[in-house]
């Protein structure tokens, strides 16, 4: 219950300065790209996240408790990835970020809930964590691809709509978070022996059969 509220609290208030900061401006800059604040933005939760997951065992505890189809079906919101192709199309993003960041987030989005739903436990844990791993290059790519495209297509469309909301919450917000779930859910394939996900009213797949 302890970590359950910070986190709902740290969450929230990370959110919030996402949405103050997108519709502020902060995120935009002359080269229409996205660069240091929206890293900044990006990198900071991760940073935070990792330092309390190696520093606290108890918050380890907690996280590896956790629903692992829960944390896998929330990639299903990653479909919308299709708005990026979308946008495209109109010349309103680079095709170079839209590609493949587009039909990345299509591809995870997708297949999530067949994933959570049959690949979410002991017996299946390489095709887990090699999905898992696949969601994480995705976002890796994108981002990469976000922050250097006008380096490598100066005469394309610009990055500036990513830099405003709504779709400023993309890399300042659903990326890091969605990233985080990933760690979070090959963290716990790492130590499946049939644990019991107790807090959440049912077991670990291997333990409930």
């Amino acid at each position: 219950m302890k970590y359950r509220n910070v986190i709902a609290a740290l969450v929230g208030v990370w959110f919030t300065f996402a949405v103050a900061a997108g519709a502020l401006g902060v995120f935009k800059n002359v080269t229409d790209s996205l660069a240091l604040p929206v890293a900044v933005a990006a990198l900071a939760p991760i940073a935070v996240f990792l330092f309390w997951f190696t520093a606290s065992g108890g918050f380890r505890q907690y996280l590896h408790s956790l629903n692992p189809r829960t944390l896998t079906l929330a990639h299903a919101w990653r479909v919308n990835g299709v708005v990026f192709l979308i946008l495209s199309a109109y010349g309103l993003l680079p095709l170079p970020f839209a590609l493949p960041a587009g039909l990345g987030d299509m591809a995870i989005g997708a297949t999530a809930s067949w994933i959570a739903s049959r690949f979410a436990n002991p017996d299946h844990k390489s095709a887990f964590v090699l999905w898992q791993i696949l969601g994480i290059a995705d976002l890796v790519i994108a981002v990469t691809i976000g922050t250097t495209v006008r380096l490598f297509d100066p005469s394309g469309p610009a990055m500036g709509p990513m830099a405003v909301l709504p779709l400023s919450l993309v890399p300042t917000f659903f990326v890091p978070l969605f990233l985080i779930f990933h760690i979070v859910s090959i963290a716990q394939a790492r130590r499946w022996q049939g644990r019991s996900y107790s807090h959440l009213g049912e077991q670990a797949p291997s333990a409930a059969r």
